[in-house]
């Protein structure tokens, strides 16, 4: 586990969009943010420093961004190994190393990691009640067919956590299901038991959040299989990008607590008024930049340190 003043001073001065080493394996995709590639027995994933927001890259990036997700997900890997288990595999350090000889920059923002086949759900956690769930609640006091109490208000905690499953869209955004639409697309047995882990999961991350100052609102988790049928905890877990961190310090229920994630980038661009939010994207000033940058930085430092 790296401190967090050992992250910060390994960030590049400029985001790294595209690798400029050379890997030793065929590449089979190129997300968003990362780009994938075939080991034979497993799969590596490198995370670059690119940025969306409003489902377009932006031009640029956040120097560094793809180290501080990686690592983080690393970081809860390691904690919450005894209540899942995670597709990480065992030798991935002399892989990145020694078989691949990545570079410093390079190993810090990639992940090698098991085969698997992703289960065609994700899983939500939702321990307060904000962003889609809210406009739910709204509207006939539910969230993915859940009925909850009157009164709530933005940003209020729910009496105790719920989950939230969504599909998973390989292009556009996931759709809200019921637990019975995703039992029928999983399999009882199997929505059962990642229900189960998922809610143990936001328990634990939630508690040492907490330890930190930092309120964890809701997460998402991922879940693959192997061959015979082994659940294993995949993607990136507990990071500001598939969760809703909130500063404790700063929450109020009746509004949203600014969140340790791109909401910056997001709130600059609602300010652009010749941007339509399709692509290109528009270049962000050197001070957004460095915001988000800190931001994510912050939440890594102040959650690896109540472990430490």
């Amino acid at each position: 586990m790296i401190s967090g003043e050992d992250l910060k001073a390994a960030l590049p001065t400029e985001p790294v969009r595209d690798l400029v080493e050379t890997i030793d394996a065929p590449k089979i995709a190129s997300g968003k943010v990362r780009e994938i590639y075939d080991l034979n027995d497993s799969v590596l994933l490198v995370a670059t420093d690119r940025i969306s927001a409003f489902d377009v890259v932006l031009p640029g990036g956040i120097p560094g961004r793809g180290l501080i997700l990686t690592q983080l997900s690393h970081f809860w890997f390691e904690q919450t190994k005894g209540i899942a288990p995670n597709h990480i595999i065992p030798n991935e350090e002399e892989i990145l190393r020694d078989t691949l000889k990545l570079s410093r920059d390079s190993q810090l923002r990639s992940m090698a990691v098991r085969k698997l086949k992703p289960l065609e759900i994700e899983c939500v956690v939702r321990g307060y009640i904000a962003g889609s769930g809210w406009e739910s609640y709204k509207k006939d006091r539910t969230v993915c067919g859940i009925s909850l109490p009157e009164g709530l208000q933005l940003a209020s905690k729910l009496p105790e956590p719920i989950f939230t499953p969504t599909t998973k869209a390989s292009e556009g955004h996931d759709m809200p299901v019921t637990p019975s639409e995703a039992a029928a697309i999983v399999g009882q047995e199997v929505f059962d038991k990642v229900k189960a882990i998922s809610l143990e999961l936001y328990d634990f991350g939630s508690k040492l959040a907490a330890q930190a100052g930092i309120i964890l609102a809701d997460t998402k988790f991922e879940f693959g299989t192997d061959e015979d049928g082994t659940i294993y905890l995949i993607d990136e877990v507990l990071t500001p990008d598939s969760s809703r961190y909130w500063d404790a310090a700063e929450y109020q229920v009746g509004s949203s607590p600014a969140s340790f994630d791109k909401q910056i980038i997001r709130d600059y661009l609602e300010t652009l008024k010749d941007w339509n939010k399709t692509a290109p994207g528009p270049e962000l000033p050197p001070e957004i930049v460095q915001k988000a940058q800190s931001r994510y930085l912050e939440v890594y430092t102040k959650l690896v340190n109540v472990a430490s």
